[in-house]
């Protein structure tokens, strides 16, 4: 690419060369600007993955957490006063109550739910469009117009249709075929 006489604006090459030389920087670029977008969808693939890596970690890590801190709550009412065994079923009777509590918040947004009635209704338009719709009509070719090119062009099948009676039968096949 060096070469002064090997720019697009030589006068000395002809629109072919032209041609087949953008023809081929095109496509280089075009390779390029692919591998570009490759580097960069892997490098965010990468970015990616480590961080859901992460977020994976840091769950695990709160869920062992979690009997950890159950133990230091009970441990902590035991040591206002209250008996051992009282301390545990405080701390276990506030998980319950913070399961129903989310079982109830649940069910109340699972009810909430409503089906996409916007794709229904666009699904069932479609739908009813395409049942009103009919065919391209296609002009049917009478049976006499191709036993009369035949004859003209000199086809043996058109010689046996005449010959052996059916050529309307044959033609007529040919003709629904056709459509």
């Amino acid at each position: 690419m060096s070469d002064p006489g090997n720019y697009a604006g030589s006068t000395d090459r002809s629109i072919g060369q032209l041609v087949a030389s953008a023809t081929a920087e095109m496509s280089a670029l075009v390779h390029d600007e692919i591998a570009l977008a490759k580097a960069e969808v892997r490098q965010d693939v990468k970015r990616g993955a480590i961080g859901s890596i992460a977020f994976v970690a840091a769950g695990v890590f709160a869920l062992f957490s979690i009997p950890v801190l159950s133990f230091a709550a009970a441990y902590g009412i035991h040591n206002l006063g209250l008996g051992l065994a009282w301390s545990f079923l405080i701390v276990g009777g506030a998980f319950i109550a913070l399961g129903l509590l989310l079982a109830f918040l649940g069910i109340r947004k699972f009810k909430k739910v409503k089906p996409p009635e916007k794709s229904i209704a666009s699904a069932k338009q479609t739908a009813a469009v395409l049942q009103k719709a009919k065919p391209h009509p296609r002009p049917s070719i009478e049976a006499a117009a191709i036993i009369e090119r035949s004859a003209v062009s000199g086809s043996s099948l058109a010689k046996k249709g005449v010959e052996g009676g059916s050529g309307q039968d044959k033609a007529g096949s040919v003709a629904r075929s056709s459509t």
